[in-house]
């Protein structure tokens, strides 16, 4: 049971830390031996239940973080201090201590929650561990995590201005069927006009919906908010979306290279921190996140290397990779550095996507200012026409 007290010393000066104790006798002995004086003490154990409950929260810049702290905690021999203000974060270091003082791996707190720490992570931790080098692995997890954060916000930044862009003109789209149109089109049908058929087809639609608002607006936004959910949460619904985007011509490159990153970060971190390449292949395979990069790593691993070929043989043996990536795995393998190629490689590509991304971003801006054009134009033809024959008459 871990203990937070507040005391007071000789001088009258208060101290404030944790300790671990087996009940609060043995905490208040331990304060009567260092002649303090006990203001209030506390237990303060891992509360599962809020763990579990806040741990999803833990984003990635909390990681980020987390492995800087950890480092420097290492780095200057302190104990793990669990005085963070956001509750997960708190429970987790918390747990960790827990598990270090019953005599635990220090892995063992990380790996009882796949879901905010990757199998990667869980690994090198493991193998920094048995090496003797946690340090030197928090301060590299902190590097390539900051890494990731950083295309991650460079990619999200660049799609800002076209999702606004959107967002504006499926909001003057829906501002202009729902309220504005039904009332012109009942001003103009009613005047006796006989507008041409694309005015009537307009303004039939503005009628409808005038007539339904409120059922238009629950199927838009009801549907909006279907979608979103079922592409973005729904583990189905991110297949499908998966399968959609990847068949999209400039989108296909683009999450060829994201893969193409992914696995060479994630294996150099792997072979540098010392483990085999077999289960650095495999582990690599269980999270690059692209169907045909993974089947292509777990026949490297199983019908490759395992039978006794080179690296760079079995990379050669699927087409997948590109050919510049295998030649330099190759090369790299027979020089001895290829921890440190797949590490520029990863530079090379994060830097290739987020130039990707801008192109592709620099293309859909104008191409979704023509459409909203198209739609405030189309609506705006309709009302003209039959404003001309109604002026013409006179």
């Amino acid at each position: 049971m871990i203990y937070h007290y507040i005391a007071t010393d000789k001088e009258g000066k208060l101290q404030e830390a944790d300790y671990e104790a087996a009940n609060l006798e043995e905490a208040l002995r331990f304060l009567a031996g260092r002649e303090l004086r006990p203001v209030s003490v506390k237990p303060l154990a891992v509360n599962r239940g809020v763990l579990g409950g806040f741990f999803g929260n833990i984003t990635l810049a909390d990681k980020v973080f987390l492995t800087k702290y950890l480092s420097l905690m290492m780095r200057v021999g302190t104990d793990l201090l669990a005085d963070f203000d956001k509750p997960a974060m708190k429970n987790f270091l918390l747990e960790v201590r827990e598990n270090l003082t019953k005599g635990r791996p220090f892995y063992e707190a990380f790996a009882k929650h796949p879901k905010v720490f990757s199998e990667v992570f869980v690994n090198l931790l493991k193998a920094a561990e048995a090496s003797g080098t946690l340090q030197t692995t928090f301060e590299k997890l902190s590097l390539s995590l900051t890494k990731e954060a950083e295309l991650k916000s460079k990619i999200r930044a660049a799609l800002i201005y076209p999702i606004i862009i959107l967002s504006a003109s499926l909001a003057l789209f829906v501002f202009l069927v729902t309220f504005a149109l039904p009332k012109l089109a009942n001003v103009f049908l009613s005047g006796g006009l006989n507008p041409p058929g694309f005015s009537k087809f307009v303004f039939g639609i503005g009628l409808f919906v005038g007539d339904h608002v409120l059922g238009f607006l629950i199927v838009v936004f009801g549907g909006l908010g279907f979608l979103l959910y079922f592409f973005l949460r729904n583990r189905i619904g991110k297949r499908i979306g998966d399968r959609l985007m990847r068949r999209l011509p400039f989108i296909k490159i683009l999450y060829r290279e994201i893969a193409v990153q992914r696995f060479a970060a994630t294996l150099s971190a792997l072979i540098g921190a010392g483990l085999p390449i077999i289960n650095s292949v495999k582990i690599t395979a269980a999270v690059v996140n692209a169907p045909e990069f993974k089947d292509a790593l777990l026949r490297i691993a199983d019908e490759g290397l395992a039978k006794g070929l080179t690296i760079g043989e079995s990379f050669r043996r699927e087409t997948v990779f590109p050919k510049v990536v295998v030649n330099l795995i190759a090369i790299s393998e027979k020089a001895g550095h290829l921890s440190e190629v797949l590490d520029t490689l990863s530079d090379f590509y994060a830097s290739n996507v987020d130039n990707n991304v801008k192109t592709l971003i620099s293309f859909l801006e104008p191409a979704l200012l023509l459409f909203m054009g198209m739609v405030v134009g189309g609506i705006a033809l309709s009302i003209i026409i039959p404003i001309y024959q109604l002026t013409s008459q006179f």
